[in-house]
């Protein structure tokens, strides 16, 4: 990084912050040292070895994309002057491209490498709606192999790439996207049908076209099962793709843009390595289908920090491949650091899941807030999937209105949202579930660390809900300030620590498990207006300790199930 890309920059380092000012180019040390030490904050406290992420270099070459016949007038297709700009660039061995304060029409932008795209505040880089301009091609979406229109930002197989500025980039979502009425307002519903389109043939659906209309099934979710490219063709339209894919690259920098009103998922690194994600607004409406933030797929050493969302899907999401396709692939997301960022709406503010057959390990999530999400940590699987995620460390979690969850392990995820559309909770009921096999299908959540939690909501403290036959293991809550219309739910689970955890409920118990086995609960605190504030249920259950340092008599608190031998519960 130049030093003139650094001048008035605003650094976040521990939550405070810095401004970087100077007039004076002698300053090179003072600002290297800065810099070192926003490098070390990101490194500080890592619970795991990984190597510093590697960034981008670029030469001094700058051009403009209005050299190359670009008008920015929002009207104006500047598909060829944007390709013209980057081969030029790439062809005298690199550098940055950049786009000035104006509207910029274009249809995918293709990148190169060693190519910086720099987009200026004021700039406004918006995609075309024609859906003809972006072909079907052979990608990977929700983890499967399958066809997809082109993304918007197209970056597949390069090296040393990098989006920069405070700029943005609009991919034109609405063009694509379905609509249930039910989340619009009448008048808001009344101007889209009159905008063109099709309705679902119950009329609660409106769609684009006919072919997205042909492509939309509760079957198969978002990746239909068909084999043939010509079968794509007929539902082309359907097949929204993600704005930013940047697949199989090394050496990624984001730093700066707005990326808002994506088709589908926003930013997609898949098969990536060496990956900056910094000071980016990431924004789509909250009604969008798929309208993740961030999905990170089967990729290694990466930093995520100093951004904002505001999504109509999950925030921050983890996966590595679904079902077979996934476990064939075997290319676990790893080796990720992500700190202070904020997310507003959301299904989820930081995910594992559900797509996560490679498997997920060595992970730090601290200082993030969550603003009004779904769920705030969010783990979802289930059976057929495999894989492993294992090593998650998060700490330091300050979240606020909460419809749901503040942390959710739900090991029966079946593609519902957190939130339904009658307003009900999607979370599964407390019932006995009888084991399967256990083989690679079968998914495994392990090793997670939370502490310095603090969170208020609408719906449960925390819901920990792992497999009859693989357990939730060594789940550890400790230092956790939680307060929820209800309490913590724990159903098999094996090996759950709480220490130091403090729930207020507004009514029922405050801790429910069902077949818990080696659960240790250390200075439980809680308030509530239950008399039996404590339920233990199942005959699985197995070694249950509590130790309180308190007067209250524990095991007066406790309302025991029919099935459960009581002598596997220890007070102390």
């Amino acid at each position: 990084m130049k030093i003139r890309d650094v001048f008035g920059r605003i650094c976040l380092i521990t939550g405070v912050t810095f401004f970087i000012v100077t007039a004076n180019l002698g300053c090179k040390e003072e600002l290297r040292n800065s810099f070192k030490e926003a490098e070390d904050f990101i490194y500080h406290g890592l619970e795991f070895d990984m190597p510093r992420v590697k960034e981008p270099v670029f030469s001094d070459l700058m051009v403009s994309i209005v050299d190359f016949g670009a008008v920015g007038d929002g009207v104006t297709d500047n598909s060829e002057a944007f390709a013209k700009a980057i081969d030029y660039v790439s062809e005298k061995g690199g550098g940055r491209v950049i786009v000035p304060r104006g509207i910029w029409l274009t249809g995918p932008i293709i990148m190169k490498s060693n190519i910086d795209l720099h987009v200026q505040q004021g700039a406004v880089v918006r995609f075309s709606p024609d859906f003809e301009d972006y072909p079907l091609i052979e990608t990977i979406f929700e983890g499967l192999n399958t066809f997809r229109c082109m993304s918007p930002i197209h970056a597949h197989n390069l090296e040393n790439i990098a989006f920069t500025g405070k700029g943005i980039f609009d991919g034109n979502g609405d063009a694509w996207r379905p609509v249930k009425k039910s989340k619009l307002t009448e008048s808001q519903w009344k101007k889209l049908v009159n905008s063109g389109g099709v309705l679902s043939d119950d009329g609660q659906i409106w769609y684009p076209s006919e072919k997205s209309k042909a492509g939309d099934s509760r079957d198969n979710f978002n990746v239909p099962d068909l084999e043939r490219k010509e079968d794509f063709e007929k539902i082309k339209d359907f097949l929204r793709p993600v704005m930013v894919s940047i697949k199989e690259c090394k050496r990624v920098l984001l730093d700066g843009p707005t990326f808002q009103n994506s088709p589908a998922w926003n930013i997609h690194p898949l098969l990536c390595e060496d990956v900056t994600i910094r000071n980016l607004t990431v924004r789509n409406p909250w009604y969008s289908q798929n309208g993740d933030g961030l999905d990170l797929e089967s990729c290694k050493n990466v930093v995520i920090y100093n951004n904002s969302f505001d999504v109509g899907d999950d925030a921050i999401c983890f996966k590595s491949g679904k079902d077979e396709d996934g476990r064939k692939r075997a290319v676990p997301t790893e080796n990720v650091v992500v700190k202070n960022n904020v997310v507003y709406h959301g299904h989820g503010g930081f995910v594992i899941g559900s797509e996560m057959s490679g498997g997920v390990r060595n992970v730090h999530v601290s200082n993030c807030t969550f603003i009004g999400t779904d769920v705030g940590l969010r783990f979802k699987s289930t059976r057929g999937r495999g894989g492993v995620v294992e090593n998650i460390y998060i700490s330091n979690i300050d979240m606020i209105d909460i419809p749901t969850e503040p942390i959710r392990f739900n090991l029966f995820y079946g593609g519902k949202s957190p939130v339904l559309d009658d307003g009900g909770n999607s979370v599964p009921d407390i019932q006995e579930n009888e084991p399967a096999p256990v083989t690679e299908e079968t998914p495994a959540f392990r090793n997670i660390f939370m502490k310095n939690i603090r969170a208020n909501g609408f719906g449960n403290a925390a819901f920990f809900m792992g497999l009859p036959e693989m357990n939730l293991q060594n789940v550890h809550l400790e230092n956790a300030l939680l307060r929820a219309a209800k309490g913590i739910s724990i159903i098999d689970a094996d090996g759950i620590m709480f220490k130091n955890v403090n729930v207020t409920v507004e009514k029922g118990p405050a801790l429910i498990m069902f077949n818990g086995k080696n659960i240790n609960v250390e200075d439980f605190r809680f308030k509530t207006q239950q008399e039996k504030s404590i339920y233990i249920l199942g005959a699985q259950t197995q070694k249950v300790n509590f130790s309180h340092s308190g007067d209250e008599d524990i095991r007066a608190l406790i309302r025991f199930g029919s099935r459960v031998d009581q002598s596997e519960v220890r007070i102390q």
